[in-house]
């Protein structure tokens, strides 16, 4: 019936329409127009030194003001004319057009809020590293390198694995991928960190409870011009590849390493076949490791992931699969209690969290 299924689409708007309300409170996103609005309108305002920059903020949040009038009130109003016209199939034909119109006008409006760093666009380089433990963090580093895929799936990010190195019994130690696609950035940004597994072990005959930790880092791509290097400050090693990557790498007699030394900064690449490929990749990824640091450092920002001791304490968050079942993430408070769900890569729950949470600071 039309009426179940137009109620069925605004009842799934629901959700985005929470998360547009969420982050247009916490940003002070009105509380800022009504500023520039307030300035813009005063009488000596032309004498004002800054007066194009004013005005190009008052519109730029207008125009973000507008949408965000649209959606939440269309929303509103489109669930009360469905009500009012329920028996009459030809309304319940407009509201259905309009209804589509609404559902992709609220997905674009809410990617767009989120996504408003310039970085977030970029392609970036996602590392996985196992912590100490073993099998144990090097199975966990595999898991969560297998949830990261099948996130980027879902979002129809493509993904190339720059770096593989497997683990001794089982898993990995360690695993980079360049991911491409549609705010591939930031989308993942916030999922840098130290990631805590406690689970009955497979490994354990005894059937005993472990916590393992494996970390992940996220750097940005960048343009070729936004930073030199000095070939006298690189060390290059190559050395045959190793480890079993799937389908995801070729095994090549040609892989690079590469040292940045006044940093101390590795990088390595071994997916491509030929030792030109692979070294090429590298300076792409010590290029964007170079530019994540000089940010840092000039905005005064926390000291980067890799630093981080990867242990008991420093999780951002944690999937507990015995006693209970329950997902948590430590900076939002967002739980799940489906870590199986989760670690198929249904992930957009706690990224929007951490969005929205990130704008209330």
């Amino acid at each position: 019936m039309l009426f179940d299924d137009i109620l069925e689409q605004l009842k799934a708007m629901e959700g985005d329409i929470a998360t547009i309300k969420s982050y247009w409170s916490n940003a002070g996103l009105e509380e800022q127009y009504q500023k520039l609005h307030t300035t813009s309108e005063q009488e000596n305002f032309w004498q004002n030194p800054d007066q194009t920059n004013i005005l190009k903020e008052l519109q730029r949040i207008r125009t973000q003001r507008e949408q965000y009038i649209y959606v939440t009130s269309t929303h509103q109003d489109t669930l009360d004319l469905l009500n009012l016209f329920k028996d009459d199939e030809e309304e319940l034909k407009k509201i259905a057009a309009e209804t589509t119109h609404l559902r992709k006008a609220v997905l674009a409006f809410k990617i767009a809020l989120l996504m408003n760093d310039p970085q977030d666009q970029s392609n970036c380089f996602f590392s996985i590293n196992s912590g100490a433990g073993g099998t144990e963090s090097q199975d966990w580093a595999d898991m969560l390198l297998r949830m990261y895929v099948r996130f980027c799936e879902r979002e129809k990010l493509s993904i190339d694995v720059v770096d593989y190195q497997g683990g001794e019994e089982a898993g990995i130690k360690s695993a980079t991928l360049f991911i491409k696609g549609k705010n591939p950035y930031g989308l993942l940004k916030g999922e840098a960190g130290v990631h805590r597994l406690v689970r009955i072990s497979p490994y354990d005959s005894n059937k005993r409870r472990h916590t393992s930790f494996a970390g992940v880092t996220i750097t940005p791509e960048v343009a070729e011009i936004e930073i030199i290097i000095n070939p006298d400050d690189l060390r290059i090693d190559t050395y045959r590849a190793g480890g079993a990557g799937g389908q995801h790498v070729n095994k090549t007699d040609s892989a690079v390493r590469i040292t940045h030394l006044p940093t101390n900064i590795v990088v390595q690449c071994q997916n491509e076949r030929s030792q030109g490929q692979n070294k090429e990749t590298a300076m792409k990824m010590l290029k964007a490791k170079l530019y994540q640091k000089q940010q840092e450092e000039r905005e005064a920002k926390l000291a980067a992931v890799e630093k981080k001791k990867i242990e008991w304490g420093s999780q951002i968050r944690s999937y507990v699969l015995h006693p209970y079942k329950m997902v948590k993430d430590h900076r939002t408070d967002v739980e799940s209690p489906q870590p199986e769900l989760v670690l198929d890569g249904d992930l957009m729950e706690f990224i929007e969290a951490y969005l929205i949470d990130i704008h209330k600071k």
